[in-house]
C-alpha cells in the first residue's frame, strides 16, 4: 500500500489504522474511502470487519440515512421478500468467504465459524456504513448497500476529505 494512502487514511480516521491490507475502493476524488482489513489485528485480536469505510464525509451522509429510518424499512422488506433475503444471505456468505481468504493471505488464523459478518447480515439490517463499504469494495454484492449508496449525495463533490 502506498504511504500516501496510509497517510490519507490516518487523516480520515484521526488515528493510525489497524490491520490494513489494501485500499478496497477509491472515492471519485481519488482518495481511499474503503479499506480491507485483516481478520485479526497484529496482536491476534479478532477483527471481523473486512471492509471499513474511512471517508468521514461518506460516513456522515450514511449516518443521515440511518437516522431517516431507512434501516427499519429495509428490515421490514427483508422479512417479507424471500428473493431479497436470499440476496442478503448471499452477500453474507460472500463476505465470510472473502474474510477467510484474507486470513489465509495474511497468514493468520481465520475467525471461528459463527463469528458475525458485518452490518447485521444475514438476518438484520444494523449498519449501513458496513453494507455500503461492502458494496463499494465488491460492486453488486450487497443489495442494501447498493440501495443506501444510490440514496447518498455526491459526498466527494467538494474535493478530497483528507
Amino acid at each position: 500500500m502506498e504511504a500516501s494512502d496510509v497517510e490519507a487514511i490516518e487523516r480520515q480516521l484521526g488515528r493510525e489504522p489497524r490491520g490494513l491490507r489494501e485500499v478496497a475502493h477509491r472515492c471519485p476524488c481519488g482518495r481511499p474511502d474503503v479499506v480491507e482489513t485483516a481478520p485479526r489485528l497484529p496482536d491476534g485480536t479478532p477483527f471481523p470487519t473486512l471492509y471499513y469505510l474511512t471517508c468521514p464525509r461518506a460516513n456522515s451522509e450514511i449516518g443521515t440515512l440511518e437516522s431517516s429510518g431507512m434501516m427499519k424499512e429495509m428490515q421490514a422488506r427483508l422479512a417479507e421478500d424471500p428473493a431479497l433475503a436470499a440476496a442478503y444471505q448471499a452477500a453474507h456468505d460472500d463476505y465470510l468467504a472473502r474474510r477467510d481468504k484474507a486470513a489465509e493471505e495474511s497468514g493468520v488464523e481465520p475467525l471461528p465459524p459463527g463469528t458475525q459478518s458485518s452490518g447485521g447480515m444475514p438476518t438484520r439490517v444494523k449498519c449501513l456504513h458496513a453494507l455500503v463499504a461492502q458494496e463499494l469494495a465488491v460492486p453488486g454484492s450487497n443489495p442494501f448497500g447498493r440501495e443506501a449508496l444510490d440514496a447518498l449525495p455526491e459526498w466527494w463533490a467538494e474535493g478530497p476529505c483528507a
